[in-house]
């Protein structure tokens, strides 16, 4: 257990214990949280087939859970657009991590639709002006990863600390290399310490940085009756932290979010991983930017399909000066780390919740 999650359960547990009024106590009920849970794992009966396509597709990873995305029916298929009044400017100012969400909702939508017999073929030329996903009829395919959309999450406890063979780590980078994206797995001892060196420099920098800690501020959700009010945001439950009112939630985080904390968190999860995976996309550009996503999505899937956890640790991507170093130490020239993640066995958490369909899907 963290010193992080040891002083919110002591704070936040004793507030409870000593009564925090009943409106607080309305904001612990776990009953919306699980319903909204509920609705994002069934399909939509009596809706048009579009509308539960774009259910799987808004299941996927994407940053800070800002679900940056709008969908619409097109010609043949559904257009996926960036909503970039879900940027999230300090910690992804160049939209890296927004383009990389599109491309993990259109990985789902894709492998959705081929296994309902649709083309499923994905447009990303120019993905400023949109993805598009062709649903024109075609063969079905059998699409194990299918079954894996609505039991994936980013796992962000402790893992066992047990090892992945070759014949585990090896479907992972494969998945990624389905849309031309190199995975490295990274599990030697001393490349995985480098690597979590600049994670650490990287959460440092962000943690000490006023402007990137209130935009995190912004997404965090506290209990579970904000979080299924919100349909966004980082539910507190997802991280192991406890639940805790609305009023108290911001103040407490401002006590315990110190960059020693987080750095010692960060420390345990990659010391309890089995490794490190790298994702490297062919171009650093907005279409290789969702290509990479779409990697990612495909090898998180497996992950899962595999019972296997994965959890990201960007700060070495997300500072530029980290992101340059890790270029350097893993030898790839000029092109870009795109995201980085940590794999192993473990628990599963609280899931963050998802917005209904009819919010994101127009017209």
């Amino acid at each position: 257990m963290t010193k992080l999650t040891r002083r919110l359960m002591l704070i936040g547990g004793g507030a409870v214990v000593a009564g925090v009024g009943l409106d607080a106590a309305r904001q612990m009920r776990k009953g919306p949280y699980e319903a909204a849970l509920a609705r994002m794992g069934q399909p939509l009966p009596a809706t048009p087939e579009l509308a539960d396509l774009v259910r799987y597709a808004t299941l996927a990873a994407n940053g800070h859970n800002t679900q940056p995305w709008t969908f619409s029916a097109a010609a043949g298929g559904v257009a996926l657009r960036p909503d970039f009044s879900r940027r999230t400017p300090v910690v992804d100012p160049d939209d890296h991590h927004l383009f990389a969400s599109l491309g993990c909702a259109a990985e789902n939508l894709s492998i959705a639709a081929r296994a309902r017999g649709l083309a499923g073929v994905v447009e990303a030329d120019a993905p400023e002006d949109g993805l598009q996903v062709d649903l024109t009829p075609g063969a079905a395919e059998p699409q194990p990863l299918l079954a894996a959309i609505p039991e994936r999450q980013s796992a962000r406890g402790l893992y066992d600390g047990s090892t992945l063979s070759p014949e585990e780590a090896d479907p992972l980078v494969q998945a990624a290399a389905a849309h031309g994206v190199e995975a490295l797995y990274i599990d030697a001892p001393e490349r995985v310490a480098q690597v979590l060196a600049l994670v650490i420099e990287g959460n440092t920098r962000q943690v000490n940085a006023p402007a990137f800690v209130e935009e995190l501020k912004t997404w965090l959700r506290y209990n579970p009756v904000q979080a299924a009010r919100a349909g966004d945001g980082l539910f507190s439950g997802s991280s192991g932290n406890p639940a805790l009112p609305g009023w108290l939630g911001p103040r407490l985080f401002d006590l315990v979010f110190t960059a020693e904390a987080e750095n010692a968190k960060y420390a345990e999860q990659v010391r309890s991983s089995a490794g490190l995976v790298v994702l490297v996309a062919p171009e650093n550009t907005p279409r290789g930017w969702v290509a990479a996503g779409r990697a990612c999505q495909r090898l998180m899937l497996q992950a899962t399909l595999d019972g296997l956890k994965c959890a990201f640790l960007n700060q070495a991507v997300e500072v530029p000066e980290m992101r340059a170093e890790l270029r350097s130490l893993l030898g790839l020239g000029d092109q870009r780390p795109n995201l980085v993640l940590r794999v192993g066995r473990g628990p599963a958490m609280p899931k963050s919740l998802r917005r209904p369909v009819a919010e994101v899907l127009q017209g």
